[in-house]
């Protein structure tokens, strides 16, 4: 969003103190009778090589400008020629002058402003490069040596929360779509409806769309490595790539994704929008929020479905609360992970970071608070309508003795035959995201 406009303060440009009117030339046979000196005291002073006063009147004789020019203050016109030029020449100009007409706190609180404007702006600028990085250096590790993971359970449980949200709420949408599939690639099954995954990452929800029977699927994200590598997992998917699939590398909470990009796959609205475990890092800015939900509102159908997953934002603020008054280090966690907070008392609604370290998973990279009544307030502007919204703990209560979830739970290693949890109390602990659910 623009900043505010300055106030109009009309500068006037200041004479120096040193200007004296330059010597007249006479015509005259002789040369005119030159005029009286001032008294000393009242000359200004001027320095010299031995720091005292000297006593020769200031008059140039090469001038670059007439000396009557510096007189003469901006017209109202040259001063809205001037404001007309953002960022350019004209603006600088402006903007210096009206420095060096204001009093000293003016420009002392002025200066602050700018260099914490100058700040937040790197950061933000860092945080991105953080995140990116981050996730493009995670290796893509085969099935096998996943399970070898430290997490593997906490992993599991995640997958099966979307694998829940995916099945419960996707499917219906797909299935009520206008695009359909004879079954070519679906070995005879009929595949329908189109999926857009924001923060796709390295396709790791892919095989959850195929089940899915999705016709179309579009997957962006900001990390390119990652990109390419969910491109490389749906062309290995197994038996074969069921679906016709799009892979782009973009920040689509900077970029409108249909100004940004082939405009071919968003052409046709769709009928699912995917965020998982990403939504939050759009939160830096009201800007950043505002733009990744115009770019989910313009590319789903009416009565389509968005669904996603978001921190806790109520546990963690809490958890923030109960730190005791003294604690030099606003941080907690446990073997499993850590949250750490630089400010106890600064809250933003936009903006209020937090560094997020997820054993074998997160290695200490800036996150945001996502507050829930402001997300709520600012989705419905985008014509985005909450149907459903839980914790994922609650989920587990809600859904692991249902027909279709509670199998599911073995068969995707969150509990074993025993039905005993793959999950020490740690694990759970840090299983503390909310899903989230949109219609539009």
């Amino acid at each position: 969003m623009a900043p505010p406009p300055q106030p109009s303060t009309p500068p006037v440009s200041k004479p120096s103190p040193r200007q004296t009117a330059a010597r007249p030339v006479g015509h005259s046979s002789l040369p005119p009778k030159p005029a009286p000196l001032p008294e000393p005291s009242a000359l200004p002073p001027l320095p010299s090589s031995d720091g005292t006063r000297s006593k020769i009147p200031y008059a140039p004789v090469h001038r670059r400008t007439p000396a009557s020019s510096v007189l003469i203050p901006l017209s109202p016109a040259e001063m809205d020629r001037y404001r007309n030029f953002p960022g350019g020449v004209g603006s600088m100009i402006l903007r210096k002058r009206k420095r060096e007409d204001g009093d000293g706190a003016t420009l002392g609180k002025r200066a602050r402003d700018d260099e914490e404007a100058d700040d937040r702006k790197r950061r933000r600028m860092n945080d991105v490069g953080l995140v990116v990085e981050h996730y493009n250096a995670r290796p893509d590790v085969g099935v096998t040596q996943r399970q070898d993971s430290p997490i593997i359970g906490l992993k599991s449980f995640n997958n099966w929360v979307k694998s829940v949200l995916i099945t419960r709420f996707a499917h219906p949408a797909l299935a009520a779509s206008p695009e359909v599939d004879g079954g070519g690639r679906n070995r005879g099954v009929p595949s329908r409806g189109r999926v857009l995954d924001l923060g796709c990452g390295k396709g790791g929800d892919l095989t959850k769309w195929s089940k899915a029977r999705v016709r179309e699927y579009v997957g962006v994200d900001i990390a390119a490595i990652s990109v390419d590598q969910a491109r490389l997992r749906h062309a290995q998917l197994r038996g074969g790539p069921r679906f016709a699939a799009s892979f782009f590398a973009l920040d689509c909470y900077a970029h409108n994704l249909r100004d940004s990009l082939s405009p071919a796959p968003f052409s046709r609205p769709f009928d699912v929008v995917s965020m998982q475990f990403c939504m939050h890092y759009a939160f830096e800015s009201e800007q950043k929020a505002r733009c990744m939900l115009r770019n989910v509102a313009e590319n789903l159908r009416p009565g389509g479905i968005f669904l996603g997953t978001v921190p806790n934002s109520e546990l963690l603020l809490c958890r923030l609360d109960a730190l005791p008054p003294d604690a030099e280090e606003l941080s907690f966690g446990n073997s499993v992970y850590t949250i750490r907070f630089e400010d106890r008392t600064n809250r933003p609604v936009f903006g209020h970071r937090y560094w997020f370290f997820l054993r074998d998973a997160v290695d200490d990279v800036p996150e945001y608070i996502v507050r829930w009544d402001n997300f709520v307030s600012v989705a419905a502007e985008y014509g985005l309508h909450m149907v459903y919204k839980e914790e994922f703990h609650q989920m587990f209560e809600e859904h692991h003795e249902h027909a279709e979830f509670g199998p599911l739970l073995e068969r995707m290693r969150v509990v074993d035959a025993n039905g005993e949890s793959q999950m020490d109390e740690d694990q759970w602990e840090a299983a503390s995201e909310s899903s989230t659910l949109y219609s539009c």
